[in-house]
């Protein structure tokens, strides 16, 4: 609640939707909080926990959930359960993506019945480094039997590019050094990209300039979706930008879940409840309760013992105090 000029006061309820031109009438939020939201979380979520997650995420309309991960246990020790997790969720009614590093993360995953797999490249060598512990052509050259074998079982294939805006070793990353890459996952059949903005650092004249030189190399709109981190605050007026070109798929954590191990400087993705918050004042249709949303939120925050970075949370719950 606020207070209005005359004393009285102005409930705060949902946006005014004030539809802008040349902007999507739907965007699809590729929801990532129970994957790339609570992977470097360092006390072991329940099973049990994540799965309820997922399965009010659903509730709440998100279509897109990014479930696990199917790397080995050693480098991400929260994610050791995706064989005892997936399951408990692989019949709710959404895509149920998960990250697949190699042939054997992909074999583990077909067998539990997964129908849509990720990848996760990076368009700078010190990340790849770091990531992989390979070049950047080296790991390209590891995702290829990767993509082949999914796409030859009929699986959905995500790419995700990290580092695309810039890198907290080598500084500002070349368009063109992130456009090779993309055309590298697409060629390979990726069926969809994700431009991840690892370290927060996009700026929206930056990111259309990116989508520009995209489409310039053959890499259509629509198989582009958009995943801003918020360290410098910028990752809805990135978004924005995002859609002024045409992208529709747009990654989100919900409740601002997650960061990057190898980007320290990283405060963590885009809160799902702000982009919501913005598309709804904007007049595009998601298909996402809010209301369900935040208290999903609210609810995690809870079993992970801390207040959520969303600010659309906060006001929320602030309201309703």
């Amino acid at each position: 609640m606020s207070t209005s000029g005359d004393g009285g006061t102005l409930a705060l309820g949902l946006p005014m939707a004030v539809p802008a031109p040349g902007l999507p009438a739907r965007v699809r939020i590729h929801e990532v909080g129970p994957r790339d939201g609570l992977q470097n979380e360092k006390a072991t979520v329940p099973t049990e926990v994540k799965a309820e997650f997922i399965r009010r995420l659903a509730d709440a309309g998100l279509t897109t959930i990014e479930a696990t991960s199917f790397v080995h246990p050693r480098w991400v020790p929260q994610l050791a359960d995706a064989e005892q997790l997936f399951p408990q969720v692989r019949d709710l009614p959404v895509d149920l993506p998960v990250l697949v590093p190699n042939t054997r993360g992909l074999e583990r995953a077909l067998a539990l019945d997964a129908t849509r797999v990720a990848v996760f490249a990076s368009a700078t060598e010190s990340f790849a480094k770091a990531n992989l512990n390979r070049t950047v052509d080296e790991a390209l050259a590891m995702f290829e039997p990767v993509v082949r074998q999914a796409k030859d079982a009929g699986a959905h294939v995500r790419g995700y590019l990290s580092m695309c805006f810039g890198d907290p070793w080598e500084g500002q990353v070349a368009v063109e050094q992130v456009v090779r890459v993309c055309r590298a996952l697409r060629d390979m059949g990726c069926d969809e990209l994700s431009l991840g903005d690892t370290i927060g650092v996009a700026t929206p004249g930056h990111v259309g300039r990116l989508l520009t030189a995209l489409n310039e190399a053959g890499v259509p709109t629509g198989s582009l979706g958009v995943h801003f981190h918020d360290t410098y605050g910028q990752a809805l007026a990135n978004t924005l930008a995002a859609l002024q070109h045409g992208v529709t798929t747009v990654d989100a954590s919900a409740g601002g879940l997650g960061g990057c191990p190898y980007a320290k400087s990283a405060t963590g993705n885009l809160a799902t409840e702000d982009l919501v918050w913005m598309l709804r004042g904007l007049g595009i249709d998601t298909g996402v309760d809010l209301d369900r949303l935040v208290a999903t939120s609210a609810w995690m925050a809870g079993q992970l013992g801390r207040p959520s970075p969303s600010r659309t949370l906060r006001a929320l719950s602030h309201k309703e105090q």
